[in-house]
């Protein structure tokens, strides 16, 4: 085989295969035995701080009777060497509307594919395609590959910036890597994968938000990176904390930010 460069990019399908897999075992099996079947031994959910998902659900009794969590996937990307995925899209609970979830997934030693990061921005469900309805699909990269250590190096690098900048005006800061059709979410506004929309999002954000980073994984291909960290920030009713979650893409101009979500610890 030639350089990954030479070769056709994979496409998301097998992701949202998956993810759609994992939500019928949802429907099937209930929430606890799906999650825990579906992810990776190290996967982190928010509950609220990032946590063990395995150690999170293992100790709930079996939900297979209770009222039903339904989601389907809307948008999915994959890496360039098809070992790294995300999907998003709307979920109900008990037939109601919900908000999305988000969920970075991972192929194992084995070639199946489980998640190592699941979380679910507020963002309104209202007007999105109904289940069954086909994902987008982001482009995959075209660059050549890049060792995933270099790559992670260099997104820790643009993340450290974007922390800075983010400390006087986030608008403008994160509006400097956002790639063209990313998306931002945190509110409850619907999603919107267009300047404009990533613009109104930004908007809704604090001006002053401090980032720490916690963790995350580039891809084999060193063209997409998730990450994962702390955020704070002070509203009117005071300090507040909460975590982001991000996917990059290396892309022939360079690292774009692909996703951003903002999501707050709840207040007590």
């Amino acid at each position: 085989l030639g350089p990954a460069s030479a070769r056709a990019a994979p496409s998301a399908a097998p992701v949202v295969a998956a993810e759609r897999a994992f939500a019928a075992d949802g429907l099937r099996l209930g929430v606890r035995d799906s999650f825990l079947k579906w992810s990776a031994p190290s996967a982190i959910v928010l509950a609220p701080d990032p946590a063990n998902a395995q150690a999170v659900w293992r100790p709930r009794p079996s939900d297979a009777s209770g009222p039903p969590l339904a989601w389907w996937p809307l948008w999915a990307g994959i890496a360039r060497s098809g070992d790294l995925g995300f999907t998003t899209g709307p979920y109900t609970y008990d037939g109601k509307p919900g908000g999305y979830y988000f969920t970075v997934w991972k192929r194992q030693g084995d070639g199946a594919w489980r998640w190592i990061f699941d979380s679910g921005p507020p963002s309104s469900p209202e007007g999105a395609a109904p289940p069954g309805s086909p994902a987008r699909l982001a482009a995959t990269s075209t660059e050549a590959p890049l060792h995933p250590g270099t790559a992670f190096a260099q997104v820790a690098r643009l993340e450290a910036d974007l922390a800075q900048a983010a400390m006087t005006e986030v608008p403008a800061a994160f509006m400097k890597v956002m790639a063209a059709d990313g998306r931002v979410v945190g509110s409850r506004a619907a999603p919107d994968n267009s300047p404009a929309g990533q613009a109104a999002e930004l908007q809704r954000r604090p001006r002053s938000i401090a980032f720490r980073p916690l963790g995350g994984e580039a891809s084999a291909a060193g063209d997409l990176v998730w990450t994962y960290g702390e955020a704070r920030w002070t509203e009117a009713a005071g300090p507040r904390r909460g975590h982001y979650a991000r996917i990059w893409q290396r892309r022939a101009g360079g690292w774009v930010l692909l996703f951003d979500e903002l999501l707050a610890v709840p207040a007590r």
